[in-house]
């Protein structure tokens, strides 16, 4: 990031701005809440800040981002990034919201050092916070978001009014989908071909693409469906998030303990985990003791028929993305690093039938794989089962895996930043 000449914009309140707006609105948008005397725009100093939380399902992760603006005429650009991360995420404290901000406190109190004294009432602060505080109820959710802006209050940066929230699942697939086609050149010139994205987190996943055939819109439900502006051109996308269908939320599906009241002491089994195993894994804020099916068959195949029952019938499958070829983050390329199918730094280009082949190689043999992860069996033939029986991908689908673009990371906040640039009219 540090390198990057990509001219962006500070995207801390993107939630808050409607996909479809006028101009003018957008406009007047923007100066309410980048006001003259904070509006990194209008701001006599050479260098500003952006501070960004990404509250996640496994852990909380704050982006301090330093801008320059060379010359009133041109675009502020990335000077560098400041990152770091705290596990568990915020939805493992839902019953003890203090101890949650403190674990943000921890993380703003970098910010504190990074950015330079004279610039904090000017540093706009901001946490949004993704699928794992979706599933807690909104009481203890609207709990946790109300401590961390007390944090932020406390704290000596610029606190917008919506500093603090939950983004909408779809908004996740969209921003990450305008990231990679942006880096990859596909939103400029003519005879785009765009790709799809694909992300997996721990509580939901994320499909988006952009139909190429009218049958396809028509076949598809109407809120799958969202337009937007970008670049001169207007896109329909389809774009969907699937809350409780992330990889962590399906390990509890397929052991049956999803949305369960959990009885202490109670044991969830399955013939995805070792025969002898039996351990404890906390997520959420709830601890789950879990094993091997001590009695009957492990492996691929008995695996495979209680992931089924997670993903069969519960998504939705378009005709279109058989024939398509896809992008894929975050656990689709962790277990595929995981277990050598493609190169940790590098990324990869992979088939779906290669997740399957792995998830067999896995399955039965699966003493030997236990001591690097007892869930490496389940998450492969979930992801197998998501991609084939869930999405309705072939076994020759192509997936490129991959956490940058042309040095950029993918993330959804850069796509954010890019929306928020062309909704405000300005051009690169």
């Amino acid at each position: 990031m540090a390198s990057s000449r990509l001219p962006i914009l500070i995207a801390l309140a993107f939630s808050s701005l409607p996909f479809v707006l006028s101009h003018s609105n957008r406009v007047m948008w923007f100066q309410e809440f980048f006001p003259p005397n904070v509006c990194p725009i209008n701001a006599k100093a050479n260098t500003f800040y952006g501070i960004m939380f990404d509250a996640g399902s496994t852990g909380t992760r704050i982006h301090i981002y330093t801008f320059v603006q060379k010359s009133p005429e041109k675009l502020p650009e990335v000077e560098g990034e400041i990152f770091e991360s705290v596990k568990p995420g915020l939805s493992a404290y839902a019953d003890q919201p203090e101890k949650g901000a403190e674990t943000v406190k921890t993380l703003l109190d970098m910010a504190i050092d990074a950015v330079p004294p004279h610039l904090w009432k000017k540093t706009p602060v901001v946490l949004k916070a993704t699928a794992g505080l979706r599933l807690l109820s909104e009481e203890k959710a609207q709990a946790l978001l109300s401590e961390v802006k007390e944090v932020f209050e406390e704290s000596p940066f610029l606190v917008p009014e919506d500093s603090v929230g939950i983004m909408d699942g779809s908004h996740e697939g969209i921003l990450a989908w305008i990231t990679v086609n942006f880096l990859t050149g596909q939103l400029s010139g003519q005879n785009q071909q765009t790709v799809g994205t694909l992300d997996l987190g721990g509580a939901s996943t994320q499909i988006t693409f952009l139909p190429r055939f009218e049958e396809t819109l028509k076949e598809t439900p109407g809120d799958f469906v969202t337009s937007f502006e970008m670049f001169n051109s207007t896109y329909k996308l389809y774009t969907h998030s699937y809350l409780g269908f992330g990889l962590k939320a399906a390990r509890l599906a397929t052991l049956g303990a999803l949305n369960m009241e959990v009885v202490d002491g109670q044991m969830f089994r399955s013939s995805c985990l070792p025969k002898q195993l039996e351990a404890e894994w906390h997520f959420g804020g709830v601890k789950y003791r879990y094993g091997g099916n001590k009695e009957g068959e492990t492996g691929f195949k008995p695996c495979y028929l209680e992931v089924l029952k997670v993903v069969k019938g519960k998504l939705h499958q378009p005709d279109e993305i058989r024939g398509s070829s896809f992008y894929a983050f975050s656990y689709y390329y962790d277990r595929a690093a995981d277990t050598n199918l493609i190169d940790y730094e590098r990324g990869g280009v992979l088939e779906v039938r290669d997740f399957e082949r792995k998830a067999k190689e896995v399955c039965d043999n699966m003493e030997r794989y236990n001591s690097a992860s007892p869930f490496l069996c389940m998450d492969l033939t979930y992801i197998t089962a998501l991609l084939k029986e869930g999405f309705g991908f072939r076994d020759n689908t192509v997936l490129k895996l991959t956490k940058k673009v042309n040095n950029i990371e993918t993330s959804w906040t850069l796509g954010a930043t890019f929306y928020l640039l062309q909704s405000l009219g300005m051009t690169y």
